[in-house]
């Protein structure tokens, strides 16, 4: 296992295990086979585990398994803040403390605040005593380390790295997410800052395995390197130095030596100028597939009326390429939860945007098409309901 230095110059293992997809046996997590993976996955160097309130189950299972096998002291534990379900100062300790309580631990080494949109977002907290209260918990011990986890464009991911002095963050990004969301861009801010970035759906949550186009998965299978599909997408990431760590999901013991041996191996900057080719033909392979031809170059932002034109025409091209509802998922998050709506559906067709298109696409065409395919009735409701309650 290769590992990486944290902030305080950490060893963190660059193969990271993503706690959300437990196998569940009548519809609860089985505990046995979590056991045997998480342990497993310890025994292959693995030393950061990444789980969140939300994910039902994952805390408690985790807080089992780590207290019989008496590991604790030798792992890092990753957990986020539900930040949309606070309202008070006394809301923060209760979650919190809940989460050491279900983790069975009387600290957390990494807690983040889970799918921070905003600096609104933010500044919401503040006015809780968001700031005074981290001081509180890392003087004490009880957290080691703040950051935040992030969905969204890269401008508004390099202003919440500047509203505080973070210890490391939390990205989506994979080879056909180079440009969109936080990106390239988000990634090479937040490591000059010197933060550790964290990396979630490296797979696009398997869809750069499961639904790659024939052509894609022939290319891969006849390149001499013998890389999986699997493989491709990880080295892609740790081939960049400033990528601390790469989650994955994982759920067989199988899934997880694979893993942990490319791990083992990789290094930054071993691709070569074939290793970047084989990438750029898959993603040509994987664009013809697509909706509309965005790059996520940006040029067409800021948007007068807010519209995240680059996050929408992602999640458009997913709808049509990979899955339809991870990618009404993906535009939700990018959209709605957060204090300024940046649905498509608040275009207003003024042009500005389509002056500076590289691309020349029409983007106010596309926009109606995209809203009309991607803001069902539940997003709306759902729009409307955060609103309401203030959740972003």
């Amino acid at each position: 296992m290769q590992y990486r230095k944290g902030k305080d110059g950490a060893e963190i293992s660059i193969l990271a295990y993503g706690c959300m997809r437990f196998t569940k046996k009548n519809g609860k997590i089985d505990i046995d086979k979590a056991e045997q993976e998480l342990m497993e996955a310890i025994r292959l160097g693995v030393n950061y585990f990444d789980t969140a309130y939300i994910y039902g189950g994952s805390e408690a299972a985790m807080g089992e398994i780590f207290e019989r096998n008496h590991c604790r002291e030798q792992i890092y534990i990753a957990d986020k803040l539900p930040h949309y379900l606070i309202k008070s100062r006394d809301g923060l300790e209760k979650k919190f403390q809940e989460q050491l309580r279900r983790l069975r631990t009387d600290y957390i080494d990494y807690y983040l605040m889970h799918m921070l949109t905003d600096t609104a977002s933010w500044e919401k907290l503040r006015k809780l005593g968001i700031e005074e209260w981290i001081r509180e918990k890392l003087r004490s011990g009880q957290i080691r380390h703040i950051g935040f986890s992030y969905h969204g464009s890269a401008d508004m991911f390099c202003r919440l790295v500047d509203v505080y002095d973070w210890d490391f963050c939390m990205i989506q990004y994979n080879y056909m997410d180079e440009y969109s969301q936080a990106g390239r861009q988000g990634l090479s801010y937040a490591a000059a800052k010197g933060l550790p970035v964290m990396i979630m759906e490296p797979l696009r949550g398997g869809k750069l395995v499961d639904l790659l186009p024939p052509a894609a998965k022939q290319r891969m299978a006849e390149h001499p390197r013998g890389y999986s599909a699997v493989e491709w997408s990880f080295r892609w990431l740790w081939n960049q130095p400033e990528v601390t760590a790469v989650l994955s999901g994982m759920n067989s013991t199988e899934m997880l030596r694979e893993n942990a041996a490319a791990a083992s191996s990789a290094e930054a900057g071993a691709f070569t100028e074939g290793d970047f080719a084989l990438i750029e033909q898959v993603k040509s392979d994987i664009n013809h597939t697509l909706k509309v031809g965005c790059t996520g170059c940006g040029y067409c932002m800021p948007c007068p009326k807010g519209v995240d034109i680059p996050g929408t025409f992602s999640a458009w091209n997913m709808f049509y390429s990979q899955d339809r509802r991870a990618a009404r998922k993906s535009y939700m998050q990018c959209t709605v939860f957060r204090h300024d709506p940046s649905s498509a559906s608040q275009c207003v067709g003024c042009g500005k945007c389509e002056q500076h298109c590289p691309q020349r696409i029409e983007i106010r065409r596309a926009l109606k098409e995209a809203a009309a395919d991607l803001e069902t009735p539940a997003y709306r409701g759902v729009r409307g309901l955060i609103r309401l309650l203030h959740l972003w």
